[in-house]
């Protein structure tokens, strides 16, 4: 990326600075064009199209190399912003209309438009500003938080059968987590989507790390269901590892709402519950040390809650002090 340096000037009340030549030239730019400027932190983002942002269309040459999977090039597709898929070529076999098919299931807002033998045509139909990373993490987490409070529900309860249902609740939260990671990237790449949404550059990737850790948060729990599911917790411990999980549970609702807030007293919150947690889950494992049929499964269980857990103490770790608010105090 070139750099440019340019002098401030001064033409009556107003402050102005010169384009450089070539970028006016690459867009085509004239005398009376408009041009887009989003405002950061230290920062001016010139865009060179005011309106709205064209569609950007891809098309996947069918059949694909021998390494290529029809699947995996639509996800790729749809997680790199692309509006319109067209797949077309030779003739596509049933299999793989179906694989398509199924893939659609996987992306939320992408949608077949038209399909034939030879060819088939997907549009992502949502308007990206009526989404934010925001609205789809705090789904995405709620998801989660309602699949581990199942969880939770079941320990000490001699009919478990239900919490291997939990794992079809999942399939919903990784596509919330591909919807994200889209957002995200279209984010990055269109300053005034980022703007749209409020955020600037760092907060796109924050949201991008803790998408990564409420699905691994998803993830964990299907394996700490699971686990509760093949092995009953001791009557003795019902009562202490039923509170770990609420606890659990209070440390994932605190740290995201911490960072859609962007609230560090949240996240002091969360940090602070978080010990909690890690105090109590330490003082049970010592009491386990030297008693008798202890059962390999139950400590198993311990560890898949505790990855739960964690995933969703990271997330608060995202929420950093104001130091420059701190410092501009007198």
């Amino acid at each position: 990326m070139a750099k440019h340096r340019r002098r401030l000037q001064r033409i009556g009340s107003s402050t102005l600075v010169s384009l450089p030549k070539e970028w006016v030239e690459a867009n085509s730019l004239s005398k009376g064009d408009e041009v887009g400027i989003d405002a950061e932190r230290g920062a001016l983002v010139l865009s060179a199209a005011a309106g709205a942002r064209p569609a950007r269309e891809l098309e996947i040459a069918y059949p694909l190399p021998r390494q290529e999977n029809i699947v995996a090039s639509i996800t790729g597709a749809y997680l790199l912003g692309y509006d319109i898929v067209r797949i077309a070529g030779g003739e596509i076999p049933p299999e793989d209309h179906e694989n398509i098919r199924r893939a659609m299931r996987s992306l939320v807002g992408m949608e077949i438009v038209e399909e034939s033998g030879q060819s088939v045509s997907m549009q992502f139909l949502p308007d990206a500003t009526a989404l934010s990373p925001q609205m789809v993490l705090r789904r995405m987490n709620a998801i989660v938080v309602a699949m581990h409070g199942e969880a939770a529900a079941a320990i000490g309860v001699r009919d478990r059968s239900g919490l291997r249902a939990l794992a079809g609740r999942d399939a919903e939260v990784n596509r919330q987590y591909f919807l994200l990671v889209r957002l995200a990237r279209s984010a990055m790449a269109d300053r005034r989507l980022a703007g749209a949404f409020s955020l600037a550059n760092i907060d796109v990737l924050d949201y991008r790390i803790a998408a990564h850790l409420v699905e691994g948060a998803g993830d964990a729990v299907v394996e700490l269901a699971g686990a509760l599911a093949e092995t009953a917790v001791p009557r003795a411990d019902v009562r202490r590892v039923r509170a770990l999980a609420e606890v659990s549970s209070r440390v994932g609702t605190l740290a995201v709402g911490a960072l859609v807030a962007r609230s560090r007293k949240t996240a002091i919150e969360a940090i602070a519950a978080h010990r909690e947690f890690q105090s109590g889950i330490a003082s049970l494992r010592s009491s386990l040390e030297g008693r008798a049929g202890v059962r390999l499964g139950y400590l198993d269980m311990l560890y898949m809650l505790e990855r739960v857990e964690r995933s969703w103490a990271d997330i608060a770790d995202l929420i950093t002090p104001d130091y420059e608010g701190r410092a501009a105090r007198p």
